[in-house]
């Protein structure tokens, strides 16, 4: 289901088809460095992993990640979305695309749709973000979101030093 467009962005559920996508995005390296280790070893696996995580909090939720694709050919870039943690007080936007595609300004496109969607469509209070330290392409994207730096804390399974950052939104 396409929930968003931009100039040049598709922003959708994901499904079950998509776990070639999926298992390929998990296991890049710049994902497992930024990111963690999902445990996705398999294509089988991916598909188990998009219907207990995206697909079920779309359901649940109302919002999820979604499948960011290039408008011109359908082609899948990465990832998009609102994502519901139990670490987290609030909704967070997460993101993450194939290093073929950094730095062509895909993931700010996609990223400033979702936090107008949060905001106009979901009516979210405010929306936080959540990096490593070390991910200084994250951080500077978070910031250019109007997000900003709240604090570190240690988020289990690995205790892993975080950034967490914040916008708040206006009420209407």
């Amino acid at each position: 289901m396409k929930i968003l467009s931009t100039e040049r962005l598709h922003l959708r559920t994901m499904n079950p088809d998509d776990a070639a996508f999926y298992f390929e995005l998990v296991n890049d390296p710049t994902w497992l460095e930024n990111i963690g280790d999902k445990g996705v070893r398999s294509v089988e696996g991916a598909r188990s992993a998009i219907l207990e995580g995206p697909m079920a909090m779309q359901a649940q939720h109302g919002h999820s990640l979604y499948v960011m694709e290039r408008r011109s050919d359908g082609q899948p870039l990465g990832l998009c979305g609102l994502i519901k943690r139990d670490t987290l007080p609030e909704v967070d936007i997460g993101y993450a695309i194939r290093p073929a595609y950094f730095g062509q300004g895909y993931t700010y496109e996609a990223a400033a749709a979702v936090l107008a969607y949060a905001r106009e469509q979901l009516q979210l209070p405010a929306l936080m973000g959540i990096t490593k330290p070390s991910n200084v392409n994250s951080i500077r994207l978070l910031e250019k979101l109007g997000l900003r730096y709240i604090g570190s804390e240690l988020f289990p399974p690995n205790t892993v030093a975080t950034n967490k950052y914040r916008i708040a939104f206006a009420s209407a």
